[in-house]
């Protein structure tokens, strides 16, 4: 969910999420090779990540048994190199009642990245409020474009998150099912938008490059297998 993290106990929780064992989800991420770039290797995060609108990587982001985890209130995180065309592919897994989300296209000269960033949802649907709306549930492009019951895995289990973005043209997959597909050029992405808590913000979604950000609402979160492909832009791709 693209609002403010919240401070939210998650002591409760860890054991829930360390009972489940690193289990490869369906549709896992790409390999490294055909253009494919690694933003963390399960060693160090710190490489092609670090805190929105800062230098470094926040503490509350820790690197565990291969995954990187948030424990705490660590701010969202966001990748170091700015992507216009592209592939993204990432495993998560969260708490019971978990809330984060994948944003991309986001810049720093706002105070969050939801500002200009269209969201991923990342969610455990069973257990959080959010995830009575298939227009706030894992998978959909948060608020705007529902996602279809199914495809996400239970709190505790690996997910396998995909957005390809060309141009105007968005693909949203989990675990191997599309979840969203939109066309940011159509009148129908223009109506959704400004019926949506986004038509007061005159930046969202207007950027045609970006930070791929991470967030943190106030939940524990994993993320592991983290690649990016860059694509030729649109206008010469193939």
């Amino acid at each position: 969910m693209n609002r403010p993290f919240l401070a939210i106990a998650c002591t409760a929780v860890l054991p829930a999420l360390a009972a489940c064992g690193p289990q490869k989800a369906a549709g896992s991420a790409p390999g490294s090779g055909d253009g494919w770039v690694v933003l963390f290797d399960g060693k160090d995060a710190g490489k092609e990540l670090r805190g929105f609108k800062r230098a470094d990587l926040p503490p509350e982001w820790k690197v565990e048994d291969g995954a990187l985890v948030l424990r705490g209130k660590g701010g969202d995180i966001v990748t170091k190199g700015q992507y216009q065309d592209f592939e993204f592919s990432v495993d998560w897994k969260v708490a019971p009642a978990g809330n984060s989300g994948i944003m991309w296209h986001v810049s720093e000269d706002f105070n969050y990245p939801w500002e200009t960033g269209p969201e991923m949802q990342v969610l455990d649907d069973a257990s959080h409020g959010d995830g009575k709306s298939r227009l706030t549930s894992a998978g959909a492009c948060y608020a705007l474009y529902p996602a279809p019951a199914g495809a996400v895995k239970p709190a505790g289990e690996w997910n396998t998150a995909y957005i390809k973005v060309v141009g105007p043209k968005v693909v949203y997959r989990l675990n191997g099912v599309t979840t969203a597909e939109f066309d940011m050029s159509s009148k129908e992405w223009k109506d959704r938008i400004a019926g949506s808590k986004f038509a007061s913000m005159k930046d969202f979604a207007t950027k045609s490059t970006g930070h791929i950000a991470l967030q943190d609402h106030g939940d524990v979160v994993m993320y592991r297998n983290m690649k990016v492909r860059p694509l030729p832009p649109a206008s010469v791709a193939k």
